[in-house]
């Protein structure tokens, strides 16, 4: 594995720089995933009279996280990591304030709003950091390692989200969410040395105009954000509507903080998986290969759905642990494959990358979510859709040759 030190003086131990990473770029699920269990109480707590509009509690803050990109990357490539880090888990921990004081729905959504573009700091620095660090197989073995850590807390989140509205409403979740961003805030305000060495006396930072366009002329950066935009799109789908389709169709209310752990855990798997055989095997491979794959199921799911009506509740969730399992792959190979010519831009790039990722897959999941009728049946028709599309990207990103190997990239001329 090669590390970049790039002259850097002080170096925290492996560990703690994935765990704080992993923290960072936690965050952001963690603010989705603990308020699915809490959606009702809010909508009763409001009187909100189409329950699909409890969503935007979910595609608010995520359509705010995706705008916060444009603003935190380019800064960090010209002031440093470390106060556009800090400084986002600030506005982060203000809209925390505002959301535990709503007292309108109004009042939380724009709370929502400041989060999502605080939460934008942390997520596309950590990316940054990584990147200033690390270089192809290299940098996707450390963001699966990453990855890893940081979706086990996603992972128990709805869990952690029905113990807190059991202290009697909605709001200790946020409280929650204010004590866990302020910790990680100080560890990292303490530990973490500034990774960006093209800041400072004397250095002339990347013009922005050259920037954007060193991003638009990438193809691989280009292909694999739209891509990734799209397999966010069914995540985001799934996430927005997984309440309401377990209590609506199946009537799972009790369990379905474990199913939702239980599907959400395999990306855990997926992490372990590409950390392990990513060298060996090579990016494309994998993620080329999980992809064909996703899209082999959901084919097959669509068709049983089309057959039987109303999916069996162990097929479902075993349809759905497959999908997580297989975008678990893909994350972060495509993640690294888009970044990867953008190492003197690392900010402005992470930046391009999260705000187009993260904005398509808000813009599709929210259209899919307002779907929802009362069945399956938009859930499986996205999912379809938007994984074609993805492929497709792919396919003529790479001019027509899936899972092919690619030579390694020189860490040091990155």
């Amino acid at each position: 594995m090669s590390d970049q030190s790039h002259g850097l003086g002080r170096r925290e131990p492996i560990a703690e720089f994935v765990g704080m990473m992993a923290m960072s770029m936690a965050i952001t699920a963690l603010s989705v995933d603990i308020m699915l269990v809490a959606l009702p109480d809010i909508a009763a707590t409001f009187a909100l009279h189409d329950a699909n509009t409890q969503q935007f509690v979910v595609t608010v803050y995520m359509a705010a996280f995706a705008t916060g990109h444009l603003v935190v990357g380019p800064l960090s490539d010209r002031i440093g990591r470390k106060p556009v880090l800090i400084g986002g888990f600030l506005v982060y921990a203000a809209g925390t304030v505002v959301a535990i004081v709503a007292d309108s729905f109004t009042m939380l959504l724009l709370a929502r709003v400041i989060q999502g573009l605080g939460a934008s700091g942390p997520r596309v620095v950590a990316v940054a950091v990584v990147r200033d660090r690390y270089v192809g197989r290299a940098m996707s073995q450390i963001m699966s390692i990453v990855m890893m850590v940081f979706i086990v807390l996603p992972v128990i989140a709805p869990s952690l989200g029905s113990l807190l509205v059991m202290l009697g409403s909605w709001r200790p979740i946020f409280m929650f969410l204010l004590a866990f961003s302020l910790l990680v805030m100080a560890w990292i305000g303490l530990r973490l040395p500034e990774t960006n060495p093209r800041t400072g006396a004397g250095v002339t930072p990347v013009p922005l105009g050259l920037a954007v366009m060193t991003i638009l002329r990438s193809r691989e950066t280009i292909g694999y954000t739209l891509s990734l935009g799209f397999i966010f799109g069914c995540l985001l789908t799934y996430i927005a509507s997984a309440q309401q389709i377990f209590q609506d169709i199946y009537g799972i209310v009790t369990w379905f903080p474990a199913i939702f752990a239980s599907v959400a855990g395999t990306m855990v798997l997926a992490s372990l998986t590409n950390s392990l055989l990513v060298e060996r095997v090579g990016m494309r491979r994998l993620s080329h290969g999980a992809l064909i794959s996703l899209v082999g199921t959901i084919l097959i799911i669509n068709v049983v759905h089309a057959l039987v009506g109303v999916v069996p509740v162990a097929l479902f969730v075993a349809f759905l642990a497959v999908c997580f399992y297989l975008v678990g792959i893909m994350l972060p190979n495509f993640n690294s494959m888009a970044m990867e010519p953008l190492g003197r831009i690392a900010g402005t790039g992470s930046s391009f990358v999260g705000f187009a990722m993260t904005g398509i897959g808000a813009l599709l999941g929210g259209i899919v979510g307002q779907l929802y009728d009362g069945t399956a049946h938009p859930l499986f028709i996205g999912y379809a859709v938007y994984s074609v599309v993805s492929l497709l990207i792919v396919w003529v990103t790479e001019r027509g040759k899936l899972m092919h190997a690619t030579p390694q990239h020189n860490p040091t001329t990155a």
